[in-house]
C-alpha cells in the first residue's frame, strides 16, 4: 500500500500533500487510496478520516483551504441542525447515519469544531459563543502555536448507536 500511496501523492502538492504526509505519519499509511482522496478508518478518536486533493476556499475565522475531513458518530438534535450551519458551513452532519464531521487544513482544527459543536448541543455555548472561542482558539493555535484542551483531543464521551433511520410510512 505504501508504494502505491506514494504513487498517488506524487501528483499532489501543497497544503493537502503536506497533510496527507503529516496525517501519514501519525496513523499511518491510509485504508483506501484514490487519486483524489486517501481513507482511514477507526483512526485515533475518528471514525473515519479522509484527505482530499482537491481543496475548498474557507474563509472562517481566516482564510484558507479545507481538504482534511474527519468523523466521529454523534446524534444532534434535529432543531439544533440550524445552530450548527450557522456556527461553522465547514461542520456537517448526517442525521441518518448520526454522524458529525469537521474538515479544515489541521486536525486540531477539526477538534476544536467538533468540541464547539458539543457545547452548542449540550447549551454551554450558544452560536456566536462558539464562533467566537473558535475564532480566539484558532489564533492563538496558529499565530502563538498555543494549543487548548479544545485542540487537543475530544473533550466529550463517544457516543454509540447515534443512527436515525427515520420513521416508516409505508410498508
Amino acid at each position: 500500500m505504501d508504494n502505491y500511496v506514494n504513487q498517488i501523492l506524487y501528483y499532489w502538492e501543497g497544503k493537502p500533500l503536506e497533510g496527507a504526509k503529516t496525517i501519514i505519519q501519525k496513523y499511518g499509511y491510509p485504508h483506501e487510496a484514490t487519486m483524489s482522496r486517501l481513507i482511514w478508518y477507526n483512526n485515533g478518536p475518528w471514525k473515519r478520516t479522509i484527505i482530499h486533493r482537491d481543496t475548498v476556499p474557507h474563509n472562517f475565522p481566516t482564510p484558507h483551504l479545507d481538504f482534511l475531513e474527519q468523523t466521529i458518530d454523534y446524534r444532534v438534535p434535529v432543531n439544533l441542525f440550524d445552530d450548527v450551519a450557522a456556527f461553522d458551513g465547514s461542520v456537517y452532519l448526517d442525521r441518518t447515519k448520526g454522524e458529525a464531521s469537521a474538515t479544515c487544513h489541521k486536525e486540531a482544527m477539526n477538534l476544536l469544531s467538533l468540541n464547539l459543536l458539543s457545547d452548542i448541543v449540550t447549551g454551554k455555548l450558544d452560536v456566536q459563543g462558539a464562533k467566537m472561542f473558535y475564532a480566539q482558539t484558532a489564533y492563538m493555535f496558529s499565530e502563538y502555536n498555543i494549543s487548548s484542551p479544545y485542540t487537543e483531543g475530544l473533550l466529550f464521551p463517544k457516543q454509540f448507536n447515534t443512527a436515525d433511520p427515520g420513521i416508516i410510512y409505508f410498508k
